[in-house]
């Protein structure tokens, strides 16, 4: 296990000694067995649920951002929106634990909107999501949030699982754009989060779509062989549903495109191109591009994938003819720039400063909040930046220029 692993069981090992408690007595006080306590105190056992650690964090009073590892949960990124920061700071301060602890005899908390209202205003930040709006939807989320978990408590009857479930898609849009923008440990707790709402509403659709988000937390912070179990279980799950739902076709397929990502991270080309193939097939098994919760999983999107694969094995020449050859018109501004972001990505590894300056300003001008706070953008133009022909080049700094601006108006 990890150094960081190591580090958090010691700490969990040491606040268990000063109370005085047993392996035994402290698991049963957060929930669990002795020997888990002995697998994570030895580092042999990462804790991989946020409602756990939170818990932990309760009973062995151990401030939360004290457990979250600074080597796995690295954040901030300059430029970075501060409704998002605000929105992560949020979610790591804030607890469930707060809506249980109400006296009984105190009445329901009130809700300050109307179901009705509130489930549209969870519909729509997908829109938010899918345009790169992040600054608009972390304003938004910062609201939004709090009214579904007030609105869920203060609700019964058929309205309070319609509630349940849009506030699992609320956390779903929080989880998304907190992984994009190094906000890992922010994402897990929003994902987290996502999947116990939707275990009230019976949707098992619901569920595996929180464990895609968890997946993509995990990657954003680095942990991959956590985001690969919670990949390849939920996937393994949704085979239970066979083939002919289309919501499960497009979750399995975008479960096996984050598998593929991993792999690829990883230098295992053989696995990767393995489950792109199976991505293809299930792609092709629905026929169309479709955007179940959130995924847009379809032909158009595995192909992005693949250029991102491609890109992380080395092999920028596949990446420009797959990329080059997509037709994405029908994916999102966020998918569309993300596929140019990979572009200027693979022509800088060939050497051709030109196809980066073309591909990052068609990424700007679809998505400047996304291509401006992309990690790989940043990444890409500080190594061309030491770089004499870039320094020289003046196209090329007209667009340093332009992206160190902030891309909030």
């Amino acid at each position: 296990m990890t150094e960081a692993a190591r580090r958090v069981g010691g700490a969990i090992r040491a606040k268990r000694i000063e109370r005085g408690l047993s392996q035994g007595a402290f698991g049963k006080l957060i929930g669990r067995s002795g020997s888990w306590v002995g697998q994570v105190e030895r580092g042999d056992r990462k804790i991989d649920r946020m409602s756990v650690l939170e818990k932990i964090s309760e009973v062995a009073g151990i401030p939360i951002a004290d457990l979250m590892s600074a080597a796995a949960f690295a954040a901030a990124s300059p430029g970075k929106p501060l409704a998002v920061s605000e929105l992560a700071m949020a979610l790591l301060r804030s607890s469930g634990l707060r809506f249980g602890l109400r006296r009984p005899s105190e009445p329901k908390p009130h809700a300050r909107h109307e179901p009705a209202s509130l489930i549209e205003r969870a519909a729509q930040a997908w829109e938010l999501v899918h345009g790169s709006s992040y600054d608009t939807l972390a304003k938004q989320l910062l609201d939004l949030l709090p009214e579904l978990e007030t609105a869920v408590r203060a609700t019964d009857g058929e309205p309070k699982k319609a509630l349940y479930t849009a506030l699992a898609s609320a956390y779903h849009t929080a989880a998304a754009v907190l992984s994009k923008l190094d906000e890992p440990a922010a994402a897990w707790v929003a994902a987290d989060r996502a999947i116990s709402a939707a275990e009230h509403t019976g949707d098992p659709m619901l569920v595996a779509a929180g464990a895609f988000r968890l997946t993509l937390a995990f990657q954003s912070a680095r942990s991959l062989e956590l985001a690969w179990a919670t990949a390849e279980d939920a996937d393994e799950a949704l085979t239970a549903f066979g083939t002919t739902d289309p919501v499960a076709v497009s979750l399995r397929g975008a479960l096996k495109l984050q598998l593929a990502v991993i792999a690829s991270r990883l230098g295992d080309a053989d696995t990767a191109y393995a489950q792109l193939d199976l991505a293809h097939e299930l792609a092709e098994r629905n026929g169309r591009n479709r955007n179940d919760h959130g995924t847009e999983f379809g032909p158009a999107n595995v192909g992005v994938h693949e250029v991102t694969i491609a890109l992380a094995l080395g092999d920028s020449g596949r990446a420009l003819r797959v990329g080059e050859a997509l037709d994405v018109s029908g994916l999102s501004v966020e998918r569309r720039a993300r596929l140019l972001i990979d572009l200027a990505r693979a022509h800088a590894q060939r050497r051709n400063l030109a196809g980066v300056v073309a591909a990052l300003t068609a990424a700007d001008d679809l998505a400047p909040q996304q291509v401006r706070t992309h990690p790989a953008v940043r990444t890409l133009l500080s190594d061309l930046g030491e770089t004499t022909a870039a320094n020289d080049d003046e196209a090329f700094t007209e667009l340093k220029t332009r992206l160190a601006t902030s891309p909030i108006e």
